[in-house]
């Protein structure tokens, strides 16, 4: 599969759901190669009532969560084996980097490049940004498991 996703096929994808689903659309994947996807951040993200009141940014942790999904998704597109049901747990992170805060408004463009797997194990290199400027980088890789009957 080569293309976009929509919401409701990034569900079918993931198990993850409001407000831990951190991708809202796929605007372009390459199997195999890059998928690029965006998060839509708004006011009424629910870490914003913490993460701060005064000042809402938008967590590290999660950026790093998000483009964790989207190699996720740019996995579940490259392998034909991985059938509906496939689970894909954060396996590591590397090389994070913070560069710009991300707060309500801003749209969060995930982009994972595709660097090697071996067996269930996928690894890829990652960067979020905001209106063209870095906002977080890291090297991520993801476990693909077949879930249980």
């Amino acid at each position: 599969m080569a293309g976009t996703l929509d919401i409701l096929q990034i569900q079918e994808l993931l198990p993850h759901r409001y407000p831990f689903l951190l991708v809202d659309r796929v605007l372009e994947c390459e199997p195999g190669v890059r998928l690029l996807a965006v998060k839509n951040v708004t006011f009424n993200e629910p870490f914003f009532q913490g993460h701060f009141p005064s000042q809402p940014i938008m967590p590290g942790v999660l950026i790093m969560e998000a483009l964790a999904q989207a190699t996720a998704l740019l996995t579940s597109q490259s392998n034909d084996q991985l059938g509906k049901g496939t689970i894909y747990y954060l396996a590591g992170i590397d090389n994070a980097r913070f560069k710009k805060q991300v707060v309500p408004g801003d749209q969060l463009r995930l982009e994972v490049t595709y660097i090697k797997h071996k067996r269930h194990l996928w690894s890829f290199d990652c960067r979020a940004e905001v209106d063209g400027e870095l906002a977080a980088s890291a090297q991520i890789m993801c476990a693909a498991v077949a879930a249980e009957a």
